[in-house]
């Protein structure tokens, strides 16, 4: 049987959701046809074998039980004929471990290094789809630097700012209200919504403790859509499904910890909307050189039908409520046979 390894875990933010996403691969995948070798990498990178004979599927917050750490890393993964990685954030979705991959000449599920990279990174995403004129909410990207600020204008020029001076910079450019984001981070960790220069203040500092590179864009009073994209060459789209957020934005806990939030797929949205979101998944995830799957967020303003989209993530959820398995499951594609198609991909990139 082909030997798969499941990586999950990691070093980034989001090692709890990863821990979930992690534990769901290795319960739906097919036992019949892969030998399987989950691979849990702690939060201070030592990577383990993991075992679990009832292939629970653990929720946020729980914790790991491993008693066999892996010496050999390149060994081990020598061994395996393709690897499944589901890290999200940094070390696992921006292209490190794929780079690992790459240069030990192993098949591995998902986006390639490129990709990885510029769809972890929220400021080159978006320099990316500007080239590709796909309509993005209007942003600002800084950078801290010691107790100070880099403000990278539009032909990235830089000037170093104080806080409050940046702060000040970006009100006028942009007004409020505005969305703060590390550059690199996932799952909404670190990201607010300012209302007021002094939020927009605090807020930039918070968000400076997870990435030295900062988002901020403008608000987008729009429903929060998502679109699931599969292929390496021939790319297809599934339908579009929406969020309904139970706090004022999709936070962390609203994500993971609050069980008010909802899917609604597919989303309510008249058919020439969802086929320009599919036609736009596509094409971004094409502007990347995106390669096995990735989810493609969007906002459609709730005034104008507008659409701007808002992010992709390289290596979406798949947790049993995560968008991407369910719109495909939307599409008649089971959580085990979408499993199945990405192994096909990542073994015939």
């Amino acid at each position: 049987m082909l030997k798969v390894g499941v990586v999950f875990g990691g070093m980034s933010t989001e090692h709890d959701v990863s821990i979930v996403s992690g534990t769901s691969v290795i319960k739906n995948l097919d036992s019949a046809k892969y030998d399987i070798y989950p691979i849990y990498i702690d939060k201070t990178g030592n990577w383990y074998k993991y075992f679990d004979p009832d292939k629970k599927i653990l929720s946020v917050g729980d914790s790991i039980n491993v008693n066999e750490k892996i010496e050999n890393v390149i060994e081990y993964l020598n061994g395996l004929d393709i690897i499944f990685p589901v890290l999200h954030g940094l070390y696992g979705e921006d292209g490190s471990i794929q780079g690992l991959f790459k240069l030990l000449k192993k098949p591995y599920v998902g986006c390639n290094i490129l990709s990885s990279c510029v769809g972890m990174d929220k400021a080159y995403t978006k320099i990316v789809l500007d080239k590709a004129k796909i309509n993005q909410a209007k942003y600002v990207y800084i950078r801290k630097y010691n107790e100070k600020y880099i403000y990278v204008d539009d032909e990235f020029n830089e000037t170093i700012l104080s806080l409050k001076e940046i702060s000040e910079v970006i009100s006028k450019k942009l007004g409020f209200p505005l969305f703060i984001k590390p550059s690199n981070s996932g799952s909404s960790v670190g990201v607010n919504k300012a209302n007021n220069l002094e939020e927009l203040e605090n807020y930039i500092e918070y968000a400076s403790k997870f990435d030295k590179k900062i988002l901020i864009e403008e608000f987008i009073n729009g429903h929060e859509v998502e679109c699931a994209v599969l292929g390496n060459e021939d790319v297809k789209a599934s339908c579009v499904g929406e969020i309904l957020p139970a706090e004022e934005f999709y936070s962390f806990d609203a994500k993971y910890k609050n069980s008010n939030s909802a899917l609604c797929i597919p989303a309510k949205l008249p058919e020439s909307i969802s086929n320009e979101i599919r036609h736009l998944a596509i094409k971004a995830f094409k502007a990347i050189d995106g390669k096995g799957l990735s989810r493609v967020d969007f906002f459609v303003d709730k005034n104008t039908s507008k659409i701007y989209l808002n992010e992709i993530n390289t290596l979406p959820g798949f947790t049993s409520i995560s968008m991407y398995p369910k719109l495909w499951e939307e599409a008649g594609i089971s959580y085990s046979k979408l499993l199945d198609e990405l192994i096909e991909l990542g073994l015939h990139r």
